[in-house]
């Protein structure tokens, strides 16, 4: 368990650990170690208010945890708690997937995207929707110099600089176009 006051111990013994890896603990001895007074455990200096464990901060409703944890870590954040479509991907990114799996961290970056686009489309619902010409930079771009400071000096954002157009504008004209053809095939629907 975690956040004890207590060094856990080792699951091998170290004569196990320096025969099965090369140079493992060559720096146990205290005489190889110049910090070695700081390191020394003191009981009265801990510095820690609690017995065994911290106090543990309320969960309200459940938060997601990395399976490798046994509980979540004694105080933690609640400022965006999970919710809708993108708070399912990333609970099931928890629930299902270690954190030194590329797909946990793949799904937390879709859930991201999901919530993202939810942002953006809720936008649509107030009286001042997101407007990807002037959010995004494209104008402030524009006097800037953008020729004369991207080229005949080293930048690296160069090679990607064909690609970002696509990036920034390709999903709001999918978009336009999925609502188009939308529109299009309701429309034809309601005549015939």
């Amino acid at each position: 368990m975690a956040y004890t006051p207590h060094k856990p111990p080792l699951p091998e013994t170290t004569e196990q650990l320096r025969a099965r890896i090369p140079y493992w603990g060559v720096d146990l001895d205290p005489a190889d170690r110049p910090s070695v007074p700081k390191l020394q455990w003191q009981e009265d200096l801990s510095g820690a208010h609690w017995g065994e464990t911290p106090d543990q901060q309320p969960e309200k409703q459940p938060r997601e945890r990395s399976i490798e944890h046994a509980a979540v870590t004694p105080v933690f954040g609640t400022a965006q708690p999970l919710h809708g479509l993108s708070g399912a991907i990333r609970r099931y990114a928890y629930t299902r997937y270690s954190e030194a799996r590329v797909g946990h961290w793949l799904l937390l970056v879709l859930g991201d995207r999901v919530e993202a686009w939810g942002a953006h489309l809720r936008s649509f619902a107030t009286l001042r929707p997101d407007n990807p010409i002037t959010q995004t930079g494209v104008l402030a771009e524009a006097g800037a110099h953008p020729i004369r400071s991207r080229y005949g000096v080293r930048r690296t954002d160069t090679v990607h600089q064909p690609l970002d157009p696509v990036l920034v504008a390709g999903p709001w004209v999918a978009a336009a176009t999925v609502t188009w053809l939308g529109v299009r095939r309701l429309a034809r629907a309601v005549r015939g």
